[in-house]
């Protein structure tokens, strides 16, 4: 349809008490509003009734990706304040030791400053956390040669953790800094590949006992990874939402689980994705007839309605924002139209909605 490509034709009304400020008091407790092919109307169930909807050999596959601390608090060598979001995890990059015991990587990153700082300048965080300016661009982004010196055994993830706070969302309001709570419950329970700005939503939702109970039902669980960028906030901005240039994540699947999911698609096992962030992954790395294939590197596989899915049977998410990238996906799963509806009921009933709101589960395949 027209409308499916117009970017006015993905807003929706959501009022400011319907966005989450805090999780839910147990991860599986959250709501759940469920998209069943068997059942025009809409299921409004429990996080933990999930299970019901899986069967056994069913394949839930989610993102192990681990959010770090990207947010920085410092000063310049003046004094003046600054605030930096680290946009990707800088020990991607190889760092290179320097005299006195100081390794130097680069990154890029986000700046907040009542006067910019210079090429060249120093930015304080911590005794053993420092940063050089090398590059300043006009859309407020900065390229960074941050400085650490593990004393103590402190490696670079103990020191962004020491001095960084983690990077929500500018939805969630934190005037006063993160929270303890936040540094847990903005993270998976399974996240153990460190590498995201953002955390993958969706899993947030399943705790270990829960994730128990699917094992022992039968479901098998596959892990892939998706390093999710700053870019995932990042505006459309074309009317035309073909024109839009989606941003590029790194993503790996290891030849093991490839072959693992490959090999029980083939006896009609379901494949659930857990979240937008795993959808691309499996998406991207399926060939023509829906294989998956081993692959490490970038993903900027765009989805859109029109997208025919080649690997995802059904899909577990959160409710995402107007007029995004992550909105245009879910659609083509669902249909634009359907999934407006639901939002417009999920609104209407009080859902929470965003990174720390409540879940959908859309079920293509029975």
């Amino acid at each position: 349809m027209e409308n499916d490509i117009l970017l006015s034709s993905y807003d929706y009304y959501l009022p400011d008490e319907n966005i989450a400020q805090k999780p839910s008091a147990d991860r599986d407790l959250s709501r759940l509003l469920v998209i069943d092919p068997e059942n025009p109307g809409l299921e409004h169930r429990k996080f933990t009734d999930i299970p019901e909807y899986l069967r056994p050999g069913d394949i839930l596959v989610v993102n192990n990706t681990r959010v770090f601390p990207a947010r920085l608090f410092g000063h310049k060598e003046t004094g003046g304040k600054v605030e930096i979001l680290l946009l990707h995890y800088p020990e991607l990059i190889l760092a290179q030791k320097s005299a006195g015991g100081w390794f130097n990587v680069e990154a890029l990153a986000l700046l907040k400053s009542s006067k910019r700082p210079k090429q060249g300048s120093s930015l304080i965080f911590g005794e053993f956390l420092k940063a050089t300016v090398q590059e300043l661009f006009d859309d407020g982004q900065i390229r960074l040669e941050l400085h650490y010196n593990p004393t103590d055994g402190r490696n670079l993830d103990d020191l962004l953790a020491l001095h960084g706070q983690m990077p929500l969302p500018p939805y969630i309001k934190r005037p006063q800094g993160t929270t303890e709570e936040d540094m847990e419950r903005y993270q998976t329970r399974y996240a153990d590949q460190t590498g995201s700005v953002a955390a993958p939503t969706a899993g947030l939702h399943f705790s270990d006992s829960l994730l128990n109970e699917l094992r022992k039902k039968g479901v098998e669980i596959a892990t892939v990874t998706l390093h999710v960028g700053y870019g995932t906030f990042a505006p459309v901005r074309s009317e035309d939402i073909r024109g839009h240039r989606i941003h590029a994540e790194y993503i790996q699947i290891d030849p093991e689980t490839a072959e693992f999911i490959n090999e029980y698609k083939k006896y009609g096992s379901r494949v659930w994705a857990v979240g937008t962030t795993t959808a691309r992954t499996l998406e991207f790395a399926a060939d023509e007839n829906g294989m998956i294939r081993p692959y490490q590197g970038l993903c900027d596989l765009y989805i859109y309605p029109g997208y025919q899915f080649k690997v995802v049977d059904n899909l577990i998410t959160n409710f995402h924002l107007p007029r995004s990238s992550l909105l245009f996906l879910v659609s083509a799963l669902a249909g634009r139209q359907r999934i407006l509806d639901c939002y417009r009921e999920a609104v209407d009933r009080g859902y929470r909605f965003y990174s720390y709101g409540d879940a959908m589960a859309i079920i293509t395949s029975r």
